[in-house]
């Protein structure tokens, strides 16, 4: 998992900190770049001495300084011009080969560390996403998501690789090339160092827009990610009402406004990079004038300015480094911050500091004036207070919007609530692991969920490593088996995307079957019949009396017909409970159970008496 401190960092200097610890955890790569980084800049330092002597001692036939005749008599053949001159040449090709071989290892290295970096951020983030709480997921697009975790998390490669390491390769360059150019002429070098205040006031003026621009462009293009995905979700919808030219109106706006995002950071940056090259430009052209000067007063040889310019190049491409750094730092801002915000956000429901494990349970449940909502102030369940003893079979039925999935998911722990407390054998589960409490909770949802793979592998996802026997006899038990073989791979055919490649009837089995497997002692039944045929839910129901024998069953149903045998019946109406009683109880007593009975099995008073009380 990332390491979070609770707040976002901020400001460049922020970033960086954050960014460096992903760095940290690739050393061995970070050295491999700082290695070749270190040997590239020796090299640039020797390539314009070739130069220098060619011009100024085979041309021009000067004698070579003491310094460096020492170093050329031990080389053969360096007694005559053409011999130097070919000595020259030579150094000029070596240099220029190994330079290139050591750019070529630097390039590669760069990409392999800045691609370790990403892909590390990636799995924290996807990993923080997966336990962030149902609520989150409600309210966040799932292409946006999407575009966080594969396109965003990009932004830690470019502050470390594309920002930090230049401005550490660029202030090692500036060191040596600065120490070269002083020794070469003084005057020079501080008329090159000239344009350094200038560098920063264009950086003071179009830091803060790069950033904003940045970040709205990535918001932007994270909206064609979350069109693109509700679209191809919603596809049988779109085809079925003739809405594709909708569909392409909505997205072509959508890259529209990406586009426009787009543009707008590109001019920001363009502008500035202008303004840099035109003081680079200025101050190179002061540099010629004065040096062309010192030249024709024989203070400065022909060579000796040729060795300054090229070094002159060298001095300012780290200087625009240094100031293009905190602008590469603030185009990955934008990126960064949506990373950060999902990274910031901490799950509703997770583990206190010593949290122990929840022993097995026989599965006793109680709710004990439980309140709980969405949104502040906005109460699902209200003072709700239930329980079920071990085994029994505990029905809920209201209304929609009653409070009912909300309700079962606090016994899964999937929320804590605000007031009350839910306890399973008396143990309340906030005091405990939740990956215990659920490990001790099955769910079978009202639209089974089935993952692009194997039918064995979606049985045993909630019990990984299970034997085919097991498989097959959970298969068996949800009256599941007999479909399964039909298939052209039995169970290792891999089902389409959410098994739609499978009838309703048949992505339901599995999932009963996928409960049967993992054996929980408490079961929740979410709708688990509403979009069934009638032979798709006998097959059903006669697999869940099976599935509930012996496990405390939680039923959600709006058909009363899955719940008439029901231990007892809860019925919830504005997250309150207003009825419990098992279902001949609850006929007897007239109230609002009945008049949903009644409704249900064509009654037409009843109907009239449940519109006034709604």
């Amino acid at each position: 998992m990332a390491d979070r401190t609770g707040s976002e960092p901020s400001g460049t200097i922020g970033l960086s900190l954050w960014a460096l610890r992903y760095a940290r955890r690739q050393w061995p790569a970070l050295l491999a770049v700082l290695g070749v980084t270190v040997v590239k800049i020796g090299l640039d330092v020797l390539k314009p001495w070739p130069m220098k002597l060619l011009v100024d001692n085979v041309l021009k036939g000067e004698p070579l300084s003491p310094a460096v005749a020492g170093t050329v008599e031990l080389l053969p053949g360096t007694g005559t011009r053409e011999g130097l001159l070919t000595w020259c040449v030579a150094a000029t090709v070596a240099l220029f080969v190994l330079s290139w071989s050591v750019g070529l290892a630097a390039t590669c290295a760069g990409i392999t560390f800045g691609q370790r970096m990403v892909y590390d951020l990636a799995s924290d983030l996807f990993a923080h996403l997966q336990r962030l709480s149902l609520r989150y997921h409600s309210r966040k697009p799932v292409g946006d998501s999407m575009r966080r975790v594969t396109s965003d998390c990009g932004c830690v490669s470019v502050i470390v690789k594309d920002a930090l390491l230049p401005v550490l390769t660029a202030v090692l360059s500036l060191a040596v090339m600065f120490a070269i150019m002083l020794r070469l002429d003084a005057a020079l070098t501080v008329l090159a160092l000239g344009v350094l205040p200038c560098m920063l006031l264009v950086f003071g003026r179009y830091s803060r827009p790069m950033e904003e621009r940045g970040y709205e462009q990535q918001q932007a293009e994270g909206k064609i990610y979350t069109e693109v995905e509700r679209t191809l979700s919603a596809m049988p919808v779109v085809q079925a009402f003739g809405r594709e030219e909708e569909g392409d109106r909505r997205f072509r706006e959508t890259t529209d406004d990406a586009l426009r995002a787009a543009l707008a950071t590109s001019a920001a940056q363009l502008r500035f990079k202008i303004l840099m090259g035109l003081t680079t430009a200025l101050g190179t052209a002061g540099v010629l004038w004065l040096g062309a000067s010192r030249v024709l007063e024989g203070r400065l040889t022909v060579g000796g300015i040729l060795v300054f310019l090229s070094y002159l190049g060298s001095l300012y491409a780290p200087l625009e480094t240094l100031v293009y750094s905190s602008s590469t730092i603030k185009a990955a801002a934008g990126s960064a911050r949506r990373v950060l915000e999902v990274l910031a956000s901490g799950p509703d429901v997770m583990d206190r500091p010593g949290m122990g494990e929840l022993p097995p349970v026989r599965g006793h449940v109680r709710l004990e004036g439980v309140t709980f909502g969405y949104e502040p102030g906005r109460p699902v369940l209200r003072g709700v207070t239930l329980e079920a003893l071990p085994g029994q079979t505990v029905a809920i039925v209201g209304p929609s919007g009653a409070g009912k999935t909300t309700l079962a998911s606090l016994v899964a722990r999937f929320f804590d609530p605000w007031e009350g407390c839910v306890t399973l054998d008396g143990q309340d589960v906030r005091a405990v692991r939740v990956a215990s409490v659920r490990g001790q909770v099955a769910v079978v949802p009202q639209e089974a969920f089935l993952f692009p793979r194997s039918v064995a592998e979606n049985i045993a996802y909630g019990r990984p490593g299970a034997a085919r026997d097991a498989v097959e006899a959970a298969a068996r038990a949800a009256n599941a088996h007999a479909f399964i073989a039909r298939l052209p791979e039995g169970y290792d055919t891999v089902v389409g995307e959410r098994g739609a490649t499978l009838s309703g009837g048949e992505r339901q089995r599995l999932a009963v079957a996928r409960a049967f497997l993992k054996g929980a002692p408490v079961l929740i039944l979410d709708e688990p019949t509403s979009a069934l045929d009638a032979e798709s839910e006998a097959l059903l129901l006669e697999a869940l009396e099976r599935l509930m024998a012996g496990r405390t069953t939680f039923i959600i149903a709006h058909r009363l017909s899955t719940v008439r045998h029901a231990d007892r019946i809860v019925v919830l109406h504005h997250g309150e409970v207003v009825e419990s009683g098992t279902h001949e109880e609850l006929l007897a007593q007239a109230g609002r159970y009945a008049r949903l009975h009644a409704l249900q099995f064509g009654t037409a008073a009843a109907s009239a008496a449940e519109a006034r009380d709604a």
